[in-house]
């Protein structure tokens, strides 16, 4: 006969029973993003804030925090969001003491990925941060000896079978395996909630893996969903780009966010409208490398099960299946409408979308002949912060020293990029940033931190077009990356390189590249963000018709200097329906008060400035 889990309808005494079990110094491992137990590890940390002489090490990545207004016009408009998107979710204990600095000495968080940018300001989380490619986090841990590991959990979709780890296979299966090898000893609880999706294969896990089991009415709350990101004109012309280096046949990784966004529209575009992009491509100066519709398909092996790719299988672009999977995908996190999409599916659909660890679809070692077979025509297409003149990639620190995210899987994809035959490492990467009203270049001389090294550059994708580096001399690699620099930057970054003598002293940047401008990319794609091409959120939204409006006019007002938003108050906009119907959603329809009445001029000029 099988060994059962424990079972409770309360959290505090499966706290007792787990520190019974392993005695009061608990190194605790939690899953990245959405599958945290947050009763379990909520009521752990009560115990040891009430408790000095327990010893609470948690071991984690992305803890997931509800957004937050730096402003009072932010707050009119995320307030109402964050109610609505958010309510009944039950906030990290741990993380409100780290943020009011109340989190006592016994209790320490070791995180290997932050939430972007959320944990500069906190010298605690900054050197308490783990450095690590995703891959080799579960040694890590174990290395640390943890010996309790808890995780939100689906429930048995039937009598008599086991749980699902659902949203993060990514590497507790690893764990399981090295606990039954006798390489490892904690206990493992899991939390169960009705919320998640129950995905089968590698993430099922049998009743007897787990030493307790929480489940109850009380402890079914919302998850955690993030609403996706608008997609700007920048975006877009980005993801067009990346669209045209995708071989049909191939096979797919796409990082989170609005660029992630853009691509999947920018390959429905290919395959559905390819005229059209086509068109597109050729106003904003691309020349694509593979243009045919996907009759054979893609075949999506990525880090993160990323809500465009429901969107992709849906288009008939997702379809290439490997041992019976058109996805193989290590965690997801995503909005409500992804939650749903797949609780909604037949068990047969969904079993196309194979959650997996890690250490599967992140690197090729472990059944390295049959990965290879599959991953034919890989393009692994990631996100990164800035970019230097020779090719090297920043995407998760500051020049001193402080985490903005963390390396996640990124340094694994660009590895495998260059260990498969025909595969590229692509990197997206907007030219430019606003901070406190002044333009910046995201393609920089140097920097004093890297992610990805420049002996590992490869593909870096601007809205300016597409720089291809692999293989390339310094000069070469110069001149390619001065060519999707935005031209405002460029000639200060070629005199550098000429003042180094990196590059010839006669060379010039080409005509066709000196007019890499905002205004030029937004002319060129004019007519298909008319058409309804390039809509907002190409794949849906939890954003009201007056939030979306809302949106491209607040995000105006963040970027502007001080100056910009004095011209802005005495030019204020006319009032009409729409308008007027944006005023009421941030409470400004009827000011007030000085300040009210300034965030409504603001607010109209913002409305009425061209997008």
């Amino acid at each position: 006969m099988q060994r059962q889990p424990e079972r409770f309808d309360n959290a505090e005494r499966l706290a007792d029973a787990i520190i019974a079990r392993v005695g009061r110094d608990i190194v605790l491992a939690l899953p990245l993003g959405l599958g945290k137990p947050n009763h379990i590890a909520n009521a752990l940390t009560e115990r040891a804030i009430a408790d000095p002489t327990i010893s609470l090490h948690i071991l984690t990545a992305l803890t997931l925090e509800r957004p937050r207004a730096s402003g009072d016009l932010e707050r009119r408009f995320l307030d109402p969001v964050s109610k609505r998107l958010f309510a009944g979710y039950p906030d990290l204990l741990y993380a409100t003491a780290l943020r009011q600095g109340t989190l006592p000495p016994n209790i320490e968080v070791h995180e290997f990925f932050l939430m972007a940018g959320r944990w500069l300001g906190s010298p605690r989380q900054q050197q308490n941060y783990i450095s690590a490619n995703y891959t080799h986090v579960g040694r890590y841990i174990l290395d640390r000896g943890v010996n309790v590991l808890a995780q939100l959990v689906a429930p048995p979709a039937h009598t008599g079978g086991g749980y699902s780890l659902s949203c993060n296979p990514d590497v507790t299966p690893d764990f399981l395996a090295a606990r039954r090898a006798g390489q490892a000893n904690f206990v493992f609880a899991g939390q169960v909630n009705e919320a998640l999706p129950f995905m089968d294969g590698r993430a099922e896990v049998p009743a007897d893996d787990f030493d307790f089991i929480l489940e109850g009415d009380a402890f079914r709350f919302p998850l955690f969903a993030p609403p996706r990101e608008p997609v700007t004109a920048t975006d877009y012309a980005i993801g067009l780009n990346v669209a045209g280096l995708v071989p049909d046949g191939g096979t797919l990784q796409i990082g989170i966010g609005s660029i992630g966004d853009a691509v999947g529209q920018g390959l429905v575009l290919r395959h559905r409208r390819n005229a059209d992009w086509r068109a597109m491509l050729d106003r904003l100066g691309g020349v694509p490398r593979e243009t045919a519709h996907f009759e054979e398909g893609l075949y999506g092996a990525s880090e993160m099960l990323v809500e465009c790719f429901l969107d992709l299988m849906e288009a008939g672009i997702v379809k290439r299946e490997v041992d019976g999977a058109a996805i193989h995908a290590g965690f997801f996190l995503g909005s409500r409408s992804l939650y749903a999409r797949l609780k909604d599916m037949t068990p047969a659909a969904r079993r196309r979308i194979a959650m997996v660890p890690v250490s599967f679809v992140n690197e090729l070692y472990g059944d390295e002949a049959n990965k290879r077979s599959a991953r034919k025509g890989a393009r692994f297409i990631n996100t990164t912060m800035m970019a230097t003149l020779f090719g090297a990639v920043v995407s998760d620190g500051l020049e001193d020293g402080r985490v903005v995210s963390g390396v996640g899987g990124q340094y694994n994809f660009v590895s495998q990029a260059f260990a498969l035959p025909d595969a590229r490492s692509v990197i997206a990467l907007r030219a430019t940033r606003e901070k406190d009203g002044e333009t910046l270049s995201n393609i920089v001389f140097s920097y004093g931190h890297q992610t990805i090294p420049r002996h590992l550059r490869d593909l870096v994708v601007t809205e300016y077009g597409i720089a291809d580096l692999r293989g390339k001399t310094d000069a070469e690699v110069i001149a390619a990356m001065l060519g999707v620099t935005d031209s405002r930057f460029q000639a200060a970054l070629l005199a550098r390189a000429k003042k180094a003598g990196k590059i010839a002293a006669d060379y010039e940047i080409p005509a066709d590249r000196r007019d890499n401008r905002p205004e030029r990319v937004a002319v060129a794609l004019a007519e298909a963000k008319a058409q309804g091409l390039l809509p907002l959120f190409p794949f849906g939204s939890d954003f009201s018709e007056v939030e979306q409006a809302l949106m491209p006019a607040l995000g105006r007002l963040s970027r502007a200097s001080k100056r910009e938003l004095a011209r802005l108050a005495l030019k204020g906009g006319p009032s009409n329906a729409a308008a007027d119907a944006c005023l009421e959603r941030m409470g400004l329809a009827k000011p007030s008060s000085f300040s009210e009445r300034l965030y409504r001029r603001l607010l109209l000029a913002a409305l009425a400035a061209p997008t």
